[in-house]
């Protein structure tokens, strides 16, 4: 007969908007061992499993801490409560943690004072988008409205709760009757109870006893300081809010470039630091989408995205939200892991701004076998091809758009755009191979400008700082012959050095933070640094913190608008590294809006 062995939940805190699935392990009838799951559709030797969840309520009312949310709160700041901050954001566990955490709170009360002076409205919370547009829009998707008792909560619609049973002091309703569970505000600070019975396919009855568990207590979804956009084209106006939230001035785009650190790197070893609640999969894919689809971006750039979340999860999820998906994976000759796990750049652009016009892939693997095969002699070309084959990828997406900002001297002209997305994943004592692949892309690149008039962006995760010289090629357009980084050529196929050039006109587009004029400026030029012209960091962990992400675009055919604000110690948590509760990826995103210019004549 059908039995079950075990349950247990993978993650160990449940988090409002996160879905909760447990690990069911089943013996069949034959004796064999299975998860699969044995709906009432498809019984197993006349027997199903069937599932409920229940709240727990207790009469004494429980409040958890917003900073430490596995705590007990002790004290509430009134000061939110007077604001009609979200109640959920005053709680705190002790006296040391609400001064500890002041610097990041008090930006909540100067938000809620803003709002209330900008536009009357006292309850609007910004989340990862600009001026006053907000997580309204994003809570209201994934977490606001799911307690309404007409949504459905897994495969199975909710119904109003009823109490099943009250005793000591505690009420348990009944809250979901399929296999997963998503927590809702309702479900904060209370435990929850998952139950799975075998029941007889004939007589709809129960065989044996239940197996349960108890979750901890849920809390609710940490939510970082808001970012906003900063405009350095000198005009004081954010531009005009779209009927769907986003903001942008007449025939300017946005784009946003994120490493969102694939699940398969995001190690407990490795980051150590952060709750393994807020480092499972199920919570950080939840709280990215939420910032990703917040930024309202015409035109999103992620790396390190799973082939099997860009098809199961990023994909369809943006779809809902307006956004065609354009996806490489990378190549699997070094990899030796599950294929579906291998992670790769996906694109994503907004229907209603853009089409697609090209798609280009850019295997670095075949540009080595290409190089080897005329440049390194035949003794060598075994060892050339270990050092040169690190699976890395670049997707290459040509676009039209379907706005202008074209004037009277060329009405009716297409208005094309080429958007770049790479992740040069390669350790940092190969300088020579960094360099390589950075210099086989943009030379690629400047094949596709010579066939078309067409501005560019080159955006991605480069793996190397300011100076290197992989950034000087992409910035400046060539590399000073006497760069240390071009010591290291055991190749020496970086020779002669004077073949490290390019002919695109590109800039950094947070650059423009130390060029540009314009309100708040000030705050984000101390969170850049003078000597390089990017920001202090784009990768924050705790053993590294530096730029390595960019937004390259050719200035000849752009003009930056504004720019996403940079983050610096006072929008993170003191001693946080990331990711943490509130970033779920070690980078930060970076977001730029831009304007197609004329070319100059020639």
């Amino acid at each position: 007969m059908l039995s079950v062995l075990r349950v247990h939940l993978p993650s160990d805190i449940p988090i409002v908007g996160c879905e909760l699935t447990p690990y069911v392990l089943l013996r069949r009838p034959d004796k064999t061992v299975t998860t699969d799951d044995v709906p009432e559709s498809a019984p197993l030797d006349s027997h199903f499993l069937r599932y409920k969840w229940y709240r727990i309520q207790s009469d004494k009312k429980v409040a958890v801490c917003s900073v430490h949310p596995s705590e007990q709160a002790t004290l509430q700041c009134l000061g939110c409560v007077k604001a009609k901050i979200p109640v959920a954001k005053s709680y705190h566990c002790s006296p040391k943690c609400f001064s500890d955490a002041w610097q990041h709170h008090r930006v909540l009360h100067e938000r809620a004072a803003s709002a209330v002076n900008e536009n009357g409205n006292e309850e609007e919370e910004i989340f990862g988008r600009f001026n006053s547009s907000g997580s309204g829009v994003i809570n209201a998707s994934l977490t606001g409205s799911a307690s309404s008792t007409s949504l459905t909560n897994g495969s199975t619609p909710l119904y109003p709760a009823a109490v099943t049973q009250r005793s000591g002091g505690e009420t348990w309703f009944e809250v979901g009757r399929s296999k997963t569970y998503t927590p809702t505000a309702d479900d904060i600070g209370h435990v929850l109870k998952f139950e799975c019975v075998v029941v007889d396919a004939e007589m709809k009855l129960p065989v044996g006893h239940p197996s349960t568990l108890l979750t901890s207590r849920v809390i609710p979804a940490p939510s970082p300081s808001p970012r906003c956009l900063i405009p350095v084209s000198g005009s004081d106006m954010l531009g005009n809010l779209h009927s769907d939230g986003r903001i942008s001035s007449s025939g300017s785009f946005t784009v946003l470039s994120y490493n969102i650190l694939s699940d398969s790197y995001a190690s407990s070893e490795l980051y150590s630091y952060c709750p393994s609640w807020a480092l499972s999969w199920p919570y950080r894919r939840q709280n990215l989408l939420r910032e990703i689809v917040g930024y309202r971006a015409d035109i999103v750039c992620l790396q390190e995205v799973q082939n099997d979340h860009f098809e199961e999860f990023f994909a369809p999820e943006l779809d809902k939200h307006g956004y065609q998906a354009l996806y490489k994976r990378k190549t699997n000759e070094v990899y030796s892991g599950n294929i579906h796990t291998i992670d790769g750049c996906a694109t994503f652009f907004r229907r209603d701004r853009f089409s697609h016009v090209k798609k280009y892939e850019v295997e670095f693997n075949k540009a080595a076998q290409s190089l080897t095969e005329v440049a390194v002699q035949t003794t060598q070309k075994k060892a050339a091809l270990n050092r040169l084959v690190k699976d890395n990828v670049a997707l290459i997406v040509v676009l039209e758009a379907k706005f202008s900002n074209q004037g009277a001297e060329n009405p009716g002209k297409r208005q094309l755009l080429c958007v770049a997305n790479t992740h040069v994943n390669v350790p940092q004592e190969l300088k020579d191979v960094k360099i390589w692949q950075v210099h086989t892309l943009l030379k690629g690149l400047e094949k596709i400008a010579a066939s078309a008039d067409i501005p560019m962006l080159v955006c991605g995760d480069f793996n190397s700082v300011p100076g290197s010289a992989p950034h000087s090629l992409l910035a400046m357009g060539k590399v000073d012959p006497m760069h240390t980084d071009l010591l290291v050529d055991p190749l020496a196929i970086l020779r002669p050095h004077s073949k490290l050039t390019h002919q695109l006109p590109l800039v950094s587009a947070y650059s423009s933070f130390l060029r540009g004029v314009g309100l708040g400026l000030e705050r984000q030029r101390r969170r850049m640094d003078p000597g390089t012209n990017e920001p202090l960091f784009t990768n924050c962990t705790r053993d590294f913190i530096g730029t390595l992400d960019y937004i390259f675009y050719t200035a000849d055919s752009l003009t930056v608008e504004s720019l996403l604000e940079l983050l610096d110690e006072d929008s993170l948590r003191k001693d946080t590294a990331l990711p943490s509760p509130e970033w779920s990826s070690d980078h930060i995103a970076l977001l730029a809006e831009f304007r197609c210019v004329p070319r100059p004549r020639r």
